[in-house]
């Protein structure tokens, strides 16, 4: 995977947290941005790490989880 577009999963997630992710079907920012914190923390290998991590990338392109206020 050489080409990574400005909304793939950032490669700071961990191992874990990413496989958990792509097996959901999620492999995008928006995607992820549709999701709750429940929803992602009830993912295998998803922790709260992860979700900082999430949480961060999403800021940075002016997303929120669906839960977060705006």
């Amino acid at each position: 995977m050489s080409s990574h577009g400005d909304d793939d999963i950032p490669s700071g997630i961990g191992a874990p947290a990413r496989r958990a992710l792509a097996g959901a079907g999620y492999t995008t920012l928006p995607q992820v941005a549709s999701m709750t914190e429940q929803q992602l923390l009830q993912l295998h290998g998803m922790g709260p790490k992860a979700i900082r991590r999430l949480r961060a990338a999403l800021a940075e392109r002016g997303l929120t989880l669906a839960d977060q206020e705006t």
